[in-house]
């Protein structure tokens, strides 16, 4: 039989060890998150950054999101006067986890009107998305409840313009027990449209008659035309790809395919628990998301470049295509 004294002894080493695990949990992860988009912004040369980082393990996720008026590029030699979140077309990836609280600050840096509208948000939208005017701010918080792939816009009427003018971003909120599976590399792509025309003055800008018409001037991944087909995104044979695909719009859907193979899962609006299995093609709505998951196997869709595409054409043609570079295969010359 144990000695007592000895069990009180070993108690008290165990608490102690449970003590400094716990301290060093706490060191590993803060309490609060805070992210200053004014003073980081999302990368875009050579590409705008597709490849996402995991969420970190803080339950309390503080960020500030400024609103300016930039000068983007749309496809190439194309400049176009665009409305952001954070400076860049799209903004800033907010990566979250299921039961983390949120807190938003938005800035309204421009000379416009504008407002946020978070599609992963169970909130009054006349409380927390309500327009601010320049050089105005507001804050508001929310539980993040449901897992998925959401979209982020600016809801100031009329909204197709604000979404048309860049004003969109997204929000990934990772489920409490995972995705189910474990990826060797995750992106985001977001669709959206520009509905553009050259002014006298040579300057691009919105064309609203389009817009109306549902006319795109380019249908993009991630805000310019064509990016991914001069820069790939690399991974390695074996790999499995998760692509969280988010559709901006704000008019068109998005008919998301991965040529020359078979996606193992998708996940309609993010959430695990409807996993489709064996899909070819899965369409996003406008203001929709979707988590797709394919594994580009040595026995199957291995070594290689794969395009992915929304597969209705009129609209890839308008640059929504992209490269999936797996391995470092060699490419031949395009014929002439």
């Amino acid at each position: 039989m144990l000695d007592r004294r000895w069990a009180g002894g070993i108690a008290v080493v165990a608490l102690a060890g449970a003590a400094v695990m716990l301290n060093a949990a706490a060191r590993e992860a803060p309490a609060v998150e805070r992210i200053d988009f004014g003073a980081v912004r999302t990368p875009v040369e050579p590409a705008w950054r597709a490849e996402l980082t995991p969420a970190s393990k803080a339950p309390v996720k503080e960020f500030r999101i400024p609103v300016t008026h930039e000068r983007i590029e749309i496809a190439d030699g194309v400049d176009y006067d665009g409305w952001t979140f954070g400076g860049t077309v799209p903004g800033p990836v907010l990566r979250v986890r299921e039961g983390d609280h949120v807190k938003v600050t938005l800035v309204n840096e421009s000379d416009t009107p504008h407002s946020i509208d978070f599609h992963a948000a169970r909130i009054p939208m006349d409380k927390a998305f309500a327009t601010i005017m320049p050089g105005e701010e507001t804050t508001f918080e929310f539980d993040a409840r449901d897992a998925g792939a959401y979209l982020v816009h600016c809801g100031t009427q009329p909204v197709l313009m604000h979404i048309m003018q860049g004003m969109y971003m997204s929000i990934i909120v990772d489920p409490k027990g995972g995705w189910g599976t474990k990826a060797d590399h995750e992106f985001v792509l977001i669709q959206s449209e520009f509905y553009a025309k050259q002014g006298e003055d040579g300057a691009w800008g919105p064309d609203w008659n389009a817009a109306m018409a549902k006319d795109a001037s380019y249908v993009v991944f991630n805000g310019r035309a064509f990016q991914y087909r001069n820069h790939p995104l690399d991974v390695q044979v074996g790999d499995r790809v998760r692509l969280f695909v988010v559709n901006a719009g704000p008019s068109l859907g998005s008919d998301f395919h991965v040529v020359g193979t078979i996606f193992n899962r998708v996940y309609p609006d993010g959430d695990p628990g409807n996993a489709l299995t064996g899909v070819q093609t899965y369409r996003v709505p406008a203001g929709g998301g979707a988590v797709f998951e394919t594994v580009f196997e040595e026995d199957g869709s291995g070594e290689g470049t794969y395009a992915f595409v929304t597969h209705a054409f009129a609209d890839a043609t308008k640059g929504a295509v992209g490269l999936i570079r797996v391995g470092r295969p060699v490419v031949a010359d395009s014929p002439r």
